[in-house]
């Protein structure tokens, strides 16, 4: 440097200061408002979420309440199912100690130790559900402790009890490796009562939000998929527990942070049916089906349904509905390949056809006929109707159509094949005795002048109809109910495009036609009609109970199935289903629920007049069921029941029918179309305690094969009966 230069001082800039006190400023107030807003204002919304991290709920499962028939006997339970699970955070350290529990483990249970574990079989693994065959336990055990290393994973699911000792007696050996019991359902009785408790299954996924609001866990809990598993699931399902406790990081229960709350088991229910009579009634349908399918040599009757009632009480005694299922197989799962066989079986075995399927109800639809035309007046007991072999109807849709030749319709009697000539002139009591058709042809629509009024009509048969049960729902205490068809002209023009004819009538009156039912709704009219015009409410619940054996009061609602415990009768049209109280659903002889109409030439209107069925007609259409039993040669009972020791009573039905299997097989041919068979009977005649219909799909005549059926399990009915008086014990039905 030069002697004579003179250094110059370097000039400071104010504002380069004040841009970095700005930039500390504005930090420090970033960091403060940051700390006031995680500290003040979000404060409680982190201590919550840091309390959730380490808070987790355990759901304790309650138990299922059972299920047993009316005497005590176990229709369904728990019982204790053994899985073997690993804990992967309580496995030794050492891997040689794992590898070794492994390969023990495996020989023990048969499942494979699995290869060396890459991330391909962990993706593999994933795919697999627990409890399901595929991967081995180390694949298993690895993938669990990537997810939650402190909750056991299942290695083998419902083992022997030997295996589960075993496995608890190596327990100090074997670190890690547990027995867990859970409890399945079982059923006894299995496809003798399938269709009327059904199963159990798991919680569907469009409906897991309903059941997590209500406690239960999806995946482990399971609910109710038919029968009265169904129906009554929220009565046996009961309240599960819960435990609140502390976890790590790892998902290690550290400790309960509050009280557990304990699980409330279900309600115990009681059913009305006596699986003693279950049983016969069973083994007389399938005796039956099977005489006939080996007389033909071929599959001729494929289903049934057998049906025993207290008509005096609503209680259904059995229900049987065939082919069934054996519902044991979902104890733990539901079998894919199992349930495919049964959705695609023609028969429909997981159909209670008993509620569920509708039939043409035939000959014995027409004891509604028989009670509507003798009230109405349009016979009496000493009126004599001409029944020939054939009628020659002139068809009309229209009350002004001419008769030609080209609009005559024959209609024959069942008996036209042996007897041409028919019945000829017989009673009322006749008519109902000996079935004919010709008879309550003209009942039912009439013939030129020959009847009254031109016959009831379609109008007045529908009320009597609806009177005795059919049309509409009975309210039973199951799900899948059908309400049956009693057709209108009405209907008719709504879902065919035609008008209602002459010749609709008469084929309604005998029951065909567009006329269908349930088999419970047939038992129906016929109880009514046994029980002296009274109706009752069927029932398949006795009682319902809680753990200590108490009655628990319930009432169940058949709008929305909802059943709950009060205090005092409701009135929203709910009847109580426990304590069993018999629960009348009407009294045709003092309730008016037939409205009047105005009839004449067979065409009536709709007046402001309603009535009751007199006690008169009921007593008349029970003698003629009765006359069925007694009347030789053509009672069509007499040959089933005239031996019979105990009076007994009843109709039976021989029902024409084309449904798509009668198509496809090209057997509907006018005139020789296949028949379903019924019989429905009463006894003792004169103070009914027991009710019976039968059904056999493609089964003939009634009197040949659902006749038999029906004296069987009535004459099991009164034997059963016996044996309970003669050893001290509430007999049967009581």
């Amino acid at each position: 440097m030069s002697s004579g230069s003179v250094s110059r001082p370097a000039r400071f800039e104010a504002w380069r200061l004040n841009a970095v006190y700005a930039v500390i400023f504005l930090g420090l107030t970033g960091l403060l408002f940051r700390l006031l807003t995680l500290q003040v204002l979000q404060g409680e919304n982190w201590k919550i979420s840091a309390v959730d991290n380490y808070t987790f709920e355990v759901s304790v499962p309650a138990a299922r309440g059972i299920i047993y028939d009316r005497n005590g006997y176990i229709l369904a339970r728990n019982l204790a199912s053994y899985n073997i699970v690993i804990t992967p955070a309580n496995l030794p350290d050492d891997e040689s100690d794992i590898q070794r529990i492994y390969r023990e483990v495996s020989d023990l249970i048969d499942v494979p130790v699995g290869g060396p574990v890459t991330d391909e079989s962990l993706e593999e693994a994933k795919l697999f559900s627990a409890c399901i065959p595929g991967p081995g336990i180390a694949q298993m055990v690895a993938l669990q402790d990537t997810l939650a290393p402190y909750t056991p994973v299942k290695i083998k699911c419902n083992v022997t009890e030997e295996i589960a000792r075993t496995v608890q007696e190596k327990s100090a050996d074997w670190m890690g490796v547990e027995v867990e019991v859970e409890p399945i359902r079982d059923y006894p009785t299995g496809s003798l009562t399938a269709n009327l408790v059904g199963f159990l299954g798991p919680i569907p996924a469009s409906q897991e939000e309903e059941y997590r609001a209500l406690g239960f866990i999806p995946n482990r809990d399971k609910i109710g998929y038919a029968g009265v598993e169904s129906s009554m699931q929220d009565i046996l399902a009961g309240k599960n527990g819960s435990r609140i406790v502390k976890i790590d990081v790892a998902g290690q229960e550290l400790g309960n942070l509050q009280p557990p709350r304990a699980p409330e088991a279900g309600h115990n229910i009681y059913l009305t049916i006596d699986t003693r009579l279950q049983m016969v009634a069973e083994a007389s349908l399938k005796e039956e089906i099977e005489f006939w399918n080996t007389y033909f040599g071929k599959i001729r009757i494929s289903s049934g349904v057998v049906i025993a009632m207290n008509p005096k009480t609503g209680e259904i005694l059995a229900m049987v509905s065939y082919p069934s299922y054996e519902n044991n197989r979902f104890a733990r799962i539901i079998p894919s390949y199992y349930l495919q066989q049964l959705s695609q079986d023609p028969t429909k075995p997981l159909l209670n056809n008993a509620i569920g399927a509708e039939f043409p109800p035939g000959s014995v639809f027409k004891l509604s006929t028989a009670t509507g035309a003798f009230n109405e007046g349009i016979v009496d007991l000493s009126t004599i109707i001409d029944a020939p072999g054939k009628l020659e109807l002139c068809e009309k849709f229209n009350p002004n159509d001419p008769c030609t030749g080209t609009n005559t319709r024959p209609f024959v009697d069942h008996i036209y094949e042996k007897k041409p000539e028919g019945f000829g002139p017989i009673s009322f009591l006749q008519c109902i005795a000996y079935s004919s058709n010709v008879c309550f042809y003209k009942l039912g629509g009439g013939y030129f002048d020959q009847i009254a009024q031109g016959g009831l009509g379609i109008e007045r048969l529908k009320q009597y109809a609806e009177a005795l049960g059919y049309n509409k729902r009975s309210n039973i205490e199951l799900y899948g109910e059908q309400d049956g068809l009693i057709p209108s002209p009405d209907w008719k023009r709504i879902n065919t495009g035609e008008n209602w004819s002459t010749g609709d009538t008469y084929i309604a009156s005998v029951g065909q036609g567009y006329v269908l039912a349930t088999p419970l709704q047939i038992l129906m009219s016929g109880a009514t009609i046994a029980n002296n015009g009274k109706l009752m409410q069927p029932t398949v619940i006795h009682q319902v109970t809680d753990g200590e054996g108490n009655v628990v009061p319930m009432w169940f609602n058949p709008n929305d199935y909802i059943k709950f415990d009060v205090t005092e009768f409701p009135t929203d049209g709910s009847y109580q289903i426990s304590p069993f109280t018999p629960n009348l659903k009407w009294d045709v002889t003092v309730t008016p629920i037939i409205k009047g109409y105005s009839c004449d030439g067979g065409y009536c209107d709709l007046t402001d007049e309603t009535k009751i069925i007199q006690p008169e007609s009921i007593a008349a259409v029970r003698s003629g069921t009765r006359m069925a039993v007694t009347e030789t040669p053509f009672g069509t009972l007499y040959k089933i029941f005239n031996n019979f020791p105990i009076a007994v009573a009843g109709k039976t039905g021989t029902a024409e029918y084309c449904d798509d299997v009668a198509r496809a097989a090209e057997r509907c041919n006018f005139g020789a179309w296949p028949t379903h068979s019924w019989t429905l009977s009463y006894a003792p005649y004169d103070d009914p305690e027991i009710i019976v219909v039968a059904f056999a799909y493609n089964g003939g005549e009634g009197a040949s094969v659902a006749a038999p059926i029906v004296q069987r399990v009535i004459e099991a009915y009164f034997e059963l009966k016996a044996i309970d008086i003669a050893q001290g014990r509430t007999p049967i039905g009581q």
